[in-house]
């Protein structure tokens, strides 16, 4: 048996194919594009191991779906590829259309004809689990409260919205053809291997840079934040015991101001790696807000726990512990990354602000 994994090259996904390699002997066919977020140097360890295959090509093209499908015959298909960043879908929303909506689409079209050929014990053991986020549900007032699976959908963004649209997708393939579907929705992911668009990896590259800390506006929007280890296992438990066509929101537990988070970004470096010109907070800067920044994000993550016995491992106070120590311990993959587009986007995206 195998499984199907859709950009396992990118951050969540490579901590996912990372740790599924590292819990189990089953193979895992690995479909990435290699985009600019997509790094085979985050699969390295995985160079001429047997059980990863890794596939370059995108999941619009059916043709190579196809073939992969015929070829593996893999149980299961878990998706993780989709454009994620909310400041790049302000400036080229198209891409988020292409990759997140047609590309679900094609990838859910795929599956339902591979699925519908398979024998009947195979059929009832397939699972296609699509991996979205909380913004799909909108902003939330201060003491509103958190989002569950059956909150009303009101995506604010580019990304949330081409998102929103793809749950809807897999939603419908399950009522109208009875394709197996999981869909988890998760909170602010963080941890090793995040590409440094985001704000935690961000702030850390660019403080040990000495380059300025940008945080939008007065920085008090809240977010929920989730280590992405704990987001791979709460996958693999859903995956495992999850009921075919149910939506299980995934959350860390930690609510914080974006402010609050850099703060402690700044402590933890002090104290791993003081700064001789001063503590790390001495750049921080306020930048202008970007369109429709959604104030709030807060996830109730009772379902899975009920259900399948998930709670997250890690506090929010020993994940950025691990994070920050991951970073100080790789800055040659963090130079990798680093290329020219890379800070063609930097600039482009906050100079102007």
């Amino acid at each position: 048996m195998s499984i199907l994994v859709t950009g396992g090259a990118g951050f969540i996904g490579s901590n996912f194919v990372l740790d599924w390699l590292n819990a189990s002997d089953e193979p895992v066919v690995n479909l990435d594009a290699l985009t600019y977020a997509g790094n085979l140097q985050n699969l390295a360890t995985l160079q001429g191991d047997a059980r990863h295959v890794f596939v370059r090509g995108d999941i619009c093209d059916r043709a190579l779906l196809d073939r992969l499908l015929a070829e593996h015959r893999p149980r299961a298909i878990v998706h993780f590829a989709a454009e994620s960043h909310v400041d790049r879908s302000i400036h080229g929303p198209g891409a988020f259309i292409k990759t997140n909506v047609d590309g679900t689409f094609t990838l859910l079209e795929a599956a339902r004809t591979y699925w519908t050929g398979l024998a009947d014990d195979a059929r009832r053991a397939f699972r296609f689990q699509h991996v979205s986020t909380d913004e799909v549900y909108g902003s939330l007032s201060a003491d509103a409260p958190a989002f569950t699976e059956t909150h009303p959908y009101e995506p604010n963004s580019p990304y949330s919205a081409s998102k929103a649209a793809s749950d809807h997708l897999v939603r419908a393939w399950f009522h109208t053809y009875g394709l197996p579907v999981l869909t988890t929705n998760c909170s602010n992911n963080y941890g090793p291997l995040h590409f440094p668009e985001k704000l935690i990896p961000l702030m850390i590259v660019n403080a040990l840079a000495g380059k300025p800390l940008p945080i939008y506006g007065d920085g008090l929007q809240v977010r929920d934040w989730l280590y992405v280890r704990d987001h791979c296992s709460a996958i693999r438990s859903v995956l495992e015991r999850g009921r075919p066509g149910q939506v299980y929101n995934v959350g860390g537990g930690n609510e914080m101001t974006n402010r609050d988070i850099v703060q402690a970004v700044c402590a933890l470096l002090d104290e791993l790696q003081p700064d001789p010109a001063g503590p790390y907070n001495r750049l921080i800067t306020h930048v202008k807000d970007r369109p429709g920044h959604d104030r709030r994000y807060a996830i109730d993550a009772r379902k899975i726990e009920a259900e399948l016995g998930w709670r997250p491992a890690e506090t929010f106070q020993s994940g950025i512990r691990k994070t920050v120590q991951w970073y100080l311990a790789n800055a040659d993959w963090v130079r990798g990354v680093q290329s020219g587009s890379y800070r063609d986007w930097v600039a482009a995206n906050y100079e102007a602000r």
